[in-house]
C-alpha cells in the first residue's frame, strides 16, 4: 500500500481543500484505503495532533473534493477507528458478524453472494453492494434511504436480518474495553464510546476508501491511446454511443447516482419494491440506485438482488431491452448490439479496474 500514490505523475499539484477542516493532495493513483499510511505521516510529525487534518491520495478520475460534513471531519484517529470498528464482531448481537462480513475488502469492498447474510444466518433481501467511492454518494443504500455515511452506518447495528443489535449495547460493549475507551477519547476530543460516534468513525472510515486510475482513466485523461486494448477502445466507443450506457452511467464514478427501473427482480416474490418504498412514488416501483461501475469485473454478482454473475450477462441484458414491466425507465430500449460489440463492451468494463 506504501507506494499507492507514488507511480503516477502528481497531476493536481499541491494541496486541495476538502472542506473547512480537511485537505486532499491529488495525484493519480492505486485502490487509495490511506488512512495507515497518513497515520504514520503524523505520527512523525512532533506537532501532529488527533484532530489535525487528514492528507488523502484521490486516485485520477476522481473528484478532489471529497464531501465531508462539518460536524464530522475527517481525522487519522477518526479512521483508524473507523477500520477498527469495520472488522469488529462485537457491533453485532451474537459477536460473530461485522460491516467486513458483507464488504469484503479482498473482494472490492462487496459482498461474494447474491444475498447477504446477517446475524444468526439470517439471508438479506438484497446483495451488499461496494463502498468504494460512496464518499460522493448523495445518498446511501439501494434505494437511497439514507442521506450520510454517518446514517447509513448506524443503520445495519440495529437492522434484525443485519447486525440486530440496540445502540446502547453497543455503547456499553465498546464503553467497556479500555483499549475502545482510549482511542474513542483520541478521535473525539476525550469523548466516551457511543454508536453514534461508532458511526460516526466508519464513516470515516468509507470516505477513504478509493478507486480511480483505471486503464480507462488513463485513456480519457490523459490521452494514453495504448491504455485500452482495441477491444476495449472499440467498447468505450460503444458505452458512449451505439449501446447508450453513458445515459446512466456516466460522470467519474460511472454513475448518474438516480433510481431507474430496469425489470430485475420484477414479478419475482417477495417483491422488492426498491425506491417506491422510501417515496411512496408510484413510479418508483421497482427502481434501484444505478451501481459505479468503477472496479465493476471485481465485484460480482451484480444487481441488486445478486440475480447476475457476470458482464456478460449484464450486456446481455440491456441488449435484449433490460425486463419488460409497466414501470421500465424510458430510457432503456433494445440496443441490437453484435456478438463482436457485447464482448467489446465487456472488456471496456474490465478496464474500469483501479489499480490494487
Amino acid at each position: 500500500m506504501g507506494d499507492a500514490v507514488h507511480d503516477q505523475p502528481d497531476l493536481g499539484g499541491g494541496k486541495l481543500p476538502l472542506n473547512a477542516q480537511g485537505v486532499v493532495k491529488r495525484r493519480a493513483g492505486r485502490l487509495a484505503v490511506v488512512a495507515a499510511l497518513c497515520a504514520l505521516c503524523q505520527a512523525d510529525s512532533a506537532s501532529a495532533r488527533a484532530d489535525a487534518p487528514l492528507m488523502m491520495a484521490v486516485p485520477l478520475g476522481l473528484s478532489a473534493l471529497i464531501p465531508v460534513p462539518a460536524d464530522n471531519p475527517l481525522t487519522a484517529a477518526k479512521v483508524a477507528l473507523g477500520r477498527r470498528l469495520f472488522f469488529e464482531k462485537r457491533l453485532s448481537r451474537d459477536g460473530r458478524v461485522a460491516c467486513a462480513s458483507c464488504h469484503k475488502p479482498e473482494h472490492g469492498f462487496a459482498d461474494d453472494r447474491a444475498l447477504s447474510i446477517g446475524v444468526g444466518g439470517r439471508v438479506g433481501g438484497r446483495n451488499a453492494p461496494s463502498l468504494l467511492n460512496k464518499a460522493y454518494a448523495r445518498t446511501l443504500f439501494w434505494d437511497g434511504r439514507a442521506a450520510s455515511l454517518e446514517e447509513q452506518a448506524l443503520a445495519p447495528m440495529v437492522n434484525d436480518v443485519e447486525l440486530a443489535n440496540t445502540y446502547e449495547e453497543i455503547s456499553t460493549r465498546l464503553g467497556s474495553d479500555p483499549s475502545y475507551v482510549a482511542a474513542f477519547r483520541e478521535a473525539f476530543g476525550g469523548a466516551e464510546p457511543t454508536s453514534a460516534r461508532a458511526a460516526q468513525a466508519l464513516a470515516s472510515f468509507t470516505r477513504t476508501l478509493l478507486s480511480g486510475a483505471s486503464p480507462v482513466d488513463r485513456y480519457e485523461r490523459l490521452g494514453e491511446a495504448t491504455a485500452l486494448s482495441p477491444a476495449a477502445a472499440r467498447g468505450h466507443a460503444l458505452f458512449r454511443g451505439k449501446a447508450r450506457c453513458h445515459v446512466c452511467h456516466d460522470g467519474p464514478l460511472f454513475s448518474d447516482d438516480r433510481f431507474h427501473n430496469t425489470g430485475v427482480g420484477w414479478g419475482r416474490a417477495p417483491v422488492d419494491r426498491g425506491r417506491y418504498a422510501v417515496t411512496g412514488v408510484d413510479a418508483h416501483r421497482g427502481a434501484f440506485r444505478t451501481p459505479s461501475l468503477r472496479h465493476v469485473a471485481r465485484t460480482a454478482p451484480y444487481m441488486h438482488d445478486g440475480s447476475m454473475t457476470t458482464l456478460s450477462e449484464i450486456v446481455a441484458f440491456y441488449d435484449r431491452g433490460a425486463g419488460s414491466n409497466p414501470y421500465l425507465d424510458g430510457l432503456i430500449r433494445p440496443l441490437g448490439l453484435t456478438s463482436r460489440e457485447r464482448r467489446d463492451l465487456v472488456a471496456f468494463l474490465e478496464s474500469l479496474t483501479g489499480r490494487d
